[in-house]
């Protein structure tokens, strides 16, 4: 999978793209993360991407040069299967989105910043807006480091243990089931007896219950999709 990811700060996402598991997946050749400053692609002199509003009101508004330039640049290469703008008013973001973009080949995303973008990128460029949440920051890189990460975890090879993946909060909808290690007994607090039974089945059937348990309590809307 190639992810290229367009932004007016590219620090923002060094650090979050560069460790653990994605790291590790880039390392491997398993997936490639690039990163592309919108500014590299403005004419102007202080490489200016922003504006005032036509529609007037508080806010700077993105340019539509320098993101069609570089949109229209990494298209000429490679088809894309997606093309994301991350902004508060996309599609809700979960765990069915992150599996489907997972078989991709090609993604881009870009990322929102200031008032937002000029409309005709969205209207002719855009393919899936997506929102982490119903809330705004200051821009869409965490946004769209957050969909790196949940996209690269599910590709197989990037994780050490693949079936971990399948077994995570959401998939099938439910929550996971509650967690326990070494040492069975700490502090008087014990781990359940059936967990270090050594019945696989009833263990498997314990988990099942506990998620669907945890789920009805703490997300019942989980359960009526």
């Amino acid at each position: 999978m190639r992810i290229d990811i367009l932004t007016v700060v590219p620090e923002l996402l060094e650090s979050p793209l560069n460790h653990s598991i994605i790291q590790r997946a880039k390392d491997n050749g398993i997936a490639e993360i690039h990163i592309h400053n919108i500014r590299d692609y403005s004419e102007d002199k202080h490489k200016k991407v922003d504006d005032y509003a036509f529609s007037g009101g508080a806010g700077m508004v993105m340019r539509l040069e320098p993101i069609v330039k570089a949109i229209e640049f990494l298209t000429a290469q490679r088809t894309y299967d997606e093309i994301i703008f991350t902004t508060p008013d996309g599609d809700l973001y979960d765990q069915k989105t992150a599996n489907t973009l997972s078989i991709k080949e090609n993604i881009m995303i870009l990322c929102g910043h200031y008032k937002g973008i000029d409309q005709r990128i969205r209207d002719h460029f855009i393919t899936k807006e997506i929102s982490i949440g119903d809330f705004v920051l200051t821009g869409g890189e965490l946004a769209a480091a957050i969909i790196a990460d949940s996209v690269i975890r599910l590709i197989p090879g990037a994780m050490g243990d693949e079936t971990s993946a399948l077994t995570d909060s959401f998939q099938d909808n439910l929550l996971s089931p509650p967690l326990y290690t070494r040492p069975a007994e700490f502090r008087g607090w014990k781990v359940p007896d059936i967990l270090i039974s050594g019945d696989h089945k009833k263990i498997e059937k314990w988990q099942e219950k506990q998620a669907y348990e945890r789920t009805r309590r703490l997300r019942p809307d989980l359960l009526k999709e």
